[in-house]
């Protein structure tokens, strides 16, 4: 009797319970507040959608709905997000059957796609456009994350601490809320993003001298509340007086990565260095310069044994 009124509810209701009761206090706030949003969309697409009545079809139509007004990715994205609460209810035996079994995702045409990455040749034409002062600024900012391939919220959340001069290293073990009012320390994306990142040496003695009379355990760039936009603008202000593609911030950590790559560091260690929890995960990023990699590899082997004849 009880699972059956239960099996009565409204599924938007059912998941913002699940969302409540397994992903408050588990997940980032960033990651929360995603599914808080999915959460929303269930209520606008699917208000009066019951449990029981949830299956492959009218689940179907729900993604269709959402497709409408965002790309095939963001629809994949919201899928996997209420997916975890729907199997939750099959186990349950409030649904009879996964509904979510050969589903299809759609969605529009995606958006003409900025520049990913930088070649080498247009990375040291941003370089020389930086204005390196005596003091720390966001051009410094912005020749770290270019060395270092540290992810936005990694390189904000920075202390004199975190720098290791002997070993030419950075210990990155935290992050920065940059995205609340007021922003603050928080874990990294995950343990596998807790890392030593080696610096070259230049870079090494530049920091050195910039931050010794800073305080060792605030926050070496953040001095007011910061915003995105504020670095991406000033980026691509550089970008076209290089006259040089316009990327983003998060492009200069693609950037980084592709660098590596094609210079021959292996992909174990290009992962390693970004943070990323898997291989797989570098792989499928950087899948296009792999394959790039491997073409030129055939043609070396093919020359080398034309030559054996």
């Amino acid at each position: 009797m009880v699972r059956k009124k239960k099996s009565m509810q409204l599924f938007h209701e059912y998941f913002e319970e699940w969302v409540e009761l397994y992903k408050e206090g588990a997940v980032r706030p960033l990651t929360l507040r995603k599914y808080e949003v999915a959460q929303q969309y269930l209520m606008e697409l699917a208000p009066n959608l019951k449990l029981c009545d949830l299956d492959r079809k009218s689940y179907q139509k729900l993604l269709n709905e959402y497709a409408l007004t965002h790309e095939k990715q963001t629809t994949m994205d919201f899928h996997h997000q209420i997916k975890g609460a729907i199997l939750d209810a099959v186990d349950e035996g409030l649904i009879e059957r996964n509904p979510t079994r050969k589903i299809i995702i759609k969605g529009k045409e995606p958006a003409i796609k900025k520049p990913k990455f930088l070649n080498q040749f247009e990375v040291q034409a941003l370089l020389k456009q930086l204005n390196l002062t005596d003091t720390i600024n966001w051009d410094w900012f912005i020749l770290l994350v270019t060395k270092t391939g540290l992810r936005f919220s990694e390189a904000l959340a920075l202390t004199p601490n975190d720098f290791d001069f002997s070993k030419q290293q950075i210990d990155v073990n935290k992050s920065w809320s940059y995205k609340g009012t007021k922003g603050n320390f928080q874990p990294t994306k995950n343990e596998s993003s807790k890392r030593k990142i080696q610096l070259d040496w230049q870079t090494a003695m530049q920091f050195s001298q910039l931050i010794k009379n800073l305080e060792q355990d605030k926050p070496i760039f953040v001095t007011k509340r910061v915003f995105n936009s504020t670095i991406n603008n000033r980026l691509k202000v550089l970008c076209i007086q290089a006259d040089i593609p316009i990327i983003t911030i998060h492009s200069l950590r693609h950037t980084h990565a592709s660098l590596l790559i094609f210079s021959g560091v292996s992909i174990a260690s290009v992962a390693k260095r970004l943070g990323h929890s898997s291989m797989s995960t570098t792989q499928e990023t950087y899948l296009h310069i792999i394959q790039e990699l491997e073409n030129q590899d055939n043609e070396k082997i093919m020359r080398h044994l034309a030559q054996l004849m």
